[in-house]
């Protein structure tokens, strides 16, 4: 198993870093952060499906030993790879700034680079294009004001090269003024599963719903659906802890309203079919299980700073493998690196709140 690295550097010393960002089947990627903060990946591809294994990296003539644990092979044929982002905000300017606030730390594109949504999507695309997926599916907030300069520099990195393969939803920062394109549900077939891609964006509103009429589409979806279903949205789906009062239900939740939250839950148990529910928004990765029907319910890190990820997934006979990459690209492992200490002013670990656990990001979605 030899580790090929995709960047290199002259940068001498410990790796301040290892993160096993990926892993599938048979295949790992590490990110290594060096002490003067450049990255290089090392990656393995003939890796034994559903073992533990101890796989070894130079760094700067140094080896290392990482452990990694390899997600089973699904058995049945592989039906399609599609791949989703969400969060790209084309347009912003400044990550990590809170309205106004000068606290931070901020990080600003250097003057005269690209704008850094367009260094990190041109390179998300570059890298979904190479999997020949049978659709890509942007969950929302395309744009961060909704504006037409916006979406146009959208359309250009995205339609241009995917064409019809290219299926979106709008996000709560592209109806903050009420607009209405990207709106409406969609049903995207695809060889071996169905998404169902709901609108949540609740114009002029940061939070978002899952609506009775919502409901309807989706169980007409369910009921006539010959293949396994996947929905997705923006807003992630608030599911309390054992812990939480009734106290916590809360009008002004950050994701889908409470009751809209409950309504998907409760579609699920009429629906074992339907396998999970994939969202973005709050820029983390974190996976959990929904209360009722134990139907899965994901969020999936924002593609514009770090760890600046893009989702696969790997559907089978028998189930689906959902992984996700680290874009690895040099200018936007640069980036996004850089992003890594975002919020610290206001007492955040953005580092591990955003990167979440690799069980949170890579994982077998099995049939109900």
């Amino acid at each position: 198993m030899d580790a090929n690295a995709a960047t290199t550097t002259a940068a001498t010393g410990s790796p301040q870093r290892i993160d096993v960002t990926t892993v599938s089947d048979r295949e790992a990627a590490l990110h290594v952060t060096l002490p003067d903060g450049t990255v290089d990946v090392h990656r393995f591809d003939d890796l034994a499906p559903g073992r533990s294994t101890t796989v070894r990296i130079d760094v700067d003539g140094t080896t290392h030993q990482v452990d990694i644990a390899t997600l089973p092979t699904l058995p049945g044929e592989l039906l399609c790879r599609f791949a989703t982002v969400n969060d790209v905000h084309f347009g912003e300017l400044s990550a990590g700034q809170i309205d106004d606030l000068p606290e931070g730390p901020i990080r600003r594109s250097e003057p005269g680079s690209d704008p850094y949504p367009e260094v990190m999507n041109r390179a998300a695309v570059a890298e979904m294009l190479a999997i020949d997926p049978a659709a890509v599916i942007v969950k929302g907030d395309l744009s961060v004001d909704g504006t037409d300069d916006e979406w146009a520099a959208f359309e250009a990195c995205y339609r241009e090269p995917l064409g019809d393969r290219l299926h979106v939803v709008r996000g709560n920062h592209d109806a903050y003024r009420h607009q209405h394109a990207y709106a409406g549900d969609q049903r995207i077939d695809l060889p071996g599963l169905t998404v169902a891609l709901l609108d949540t964006a609740i114009p002029g509103a940061t939070t978002g719903a899952f609506r009775p009429e919502q409901s309807e589409w989706l169980d007409d979806v369910a009921h006539n659906a010959s293949n396994p279903i996947m929905v997705m949205g923006h807003h992630q789906q608030w599911i309390p802890t054992s812990s939480e009062s009734a106290a916590a239900r809360s009008p002004d939740y950050f994701g889908l309203h409470p009751d809209g939250s409950d309504l998907l839950d409760e579609l699920c148990v009429r629906h074992h079919n339907v396998l999970a529910y994939s969202a973005g928004h709050t820029h983390r990765h974190r996976r959990r299980g929904m209360r009722r029907s134990g139907a899965l319910s994901i969020e999936v890190g924002c593609t514009k700073d770090f760890p600046g990820t893009w989702a696969e997934h790997r559907v089978y006979e028998s189930g689906v493998l959902h992984v996700v990459h680290r874009i690895s690209e040099p200018a936007a492992l640069r980036w996004s690196e850089s992003c890594r200490g975002l919020y610290a002013d206001f007492g955040v670990d953005y580092e591990t709140y955003a990167l979440g656990a690799l069980d949170d990001r890579c994982f077998v979605i099995a049939l109900r």
